[in-house]
Formats: structure tokens, C-alpha cells, sequence
């Protein structure tokens, strides 16, 4: 249990904060190689991007695999690392050919999605917020009567 915490904990400081620490960095400087950095960690972005929404989708096979946390720290120290340049390896080799097969596929898609996204966010906000309210009204119903009645049977045992 430590030892996943502790995994945990290094894949958000080297998968996620020190990545995005220096893609602040390249966003605030005004010289040099601001472009190829830039580049460099968009590219790292859509990858992380991309890992993350496989994750999401396949979470229940993916928490079958012993060590995928460590696994995946080491991936992304790879896509960062300046030896590995493994974000230039991983979005040229990989995920832009990919993605610029589909691309206007899922463009249309996304296009098609767009409005029918709005109105399923304002479905479910209202539904939540109604039965929420509700929820949060019974749970303290309950709450007041179960001490209002733990209080009466103290003060019947102590006659």
C-alpha cells in the first residue's frame, strides 16, 4: 500500500507537475527556442492526453497489470527525459499518423458532438442538483431524528 502511494506520488511530480512547471517555463520565456519548446511540450500534452482517456476507457483491464504505475512513470520520464526525446519518437512514429488518418472523421464527430454535449451537461446538472437537494434534505431528516431519538432514550434510562 506505501509502495503504491509512493508511486503515486512520483508520477504526479514527474508525470504531471514538473512537466508542467517547464511547460510554464517555455510559455514565459520570449527568446531563444521558444517554438521547438513549445512544440516539444504540446507533444507531450496530446500524448499525456491521449494515455489518460485510454486509461479511463479501459481502467478496468489496465488495473490488472502489476507495476503499470511504475510503468507509466517511466514512460513519461521518457517522453521528457532531453536523452530520450521520446515525445518527438512517440508523436512522430505513433500517434500523429494515427490521429491525421481519422482526423476528419473525428472532427465531424466532434462537430456533431458539440451541441448535443450542451444540452446533455444541462440535463444532467439539473437532474443532479434536484435529486442532490433532495438527498441532502432526507440525510438530515435522518440525522436530526436519529440524535432526537438517541436523546430520548438517554433521558428514559437515566430515571
Amino acid at each position: 500500500m506505501i509502495a503504491g502511494y509512493i508511486s503515486k506520488l512520483f508520477l504526479v511530480f514527474f508525470g504531471y507537475a514538473y512537466p508542467a512547471f517547464e511547460c510554464f517555463k517555455t510559455l514565459e520565456q520570449k527568446h531563444g527556442n521558444y517554438t521547438v519548446q513549445l512544440r516539444f511540450w504540446c507533444q507531450y500534452w496530446i500524448i499525456v492526453a491521449s494515455l489518460t482517456a485510454i486509461e479511463i476507457l479501459f481502467d478496468c483491464f489496465i488495473s490488472l497489470i502489476p507495476m503499470y504505475g511504475e510503468a507509466k512513470l517511466a514512460f513519461l520520464v521518457y517522453l521528457w527525459y532531453p536523452q530520450t526525446k521520446g515525445t518527438d519518437l512517440v508523436y512522430d512514429a505513433f500517434l500523429r499518423p494515427v490521429v491525421m488518418q481519422y482526423e476528419p472523421n473525428i472532427e465531424e464527430r466532434f462537430r456533431n458532438l458539440r451541441p448535443k454535449l450542451g444540452q446533455l451537461l444541462v440535463f444532467y446538472l439539473r437532474n443532479f442538483t434536484e435529486r442532490g437537494y433532495t438527498l441532502f434534505q432526507d440525510v438530515l431528516r435522518y440525522v436530526v431524528s436519529s440524535r432526537s431519538s438517541s436523546e430520548k432514550s438517554k433521558g428514559t434510562s437515566s430515571l
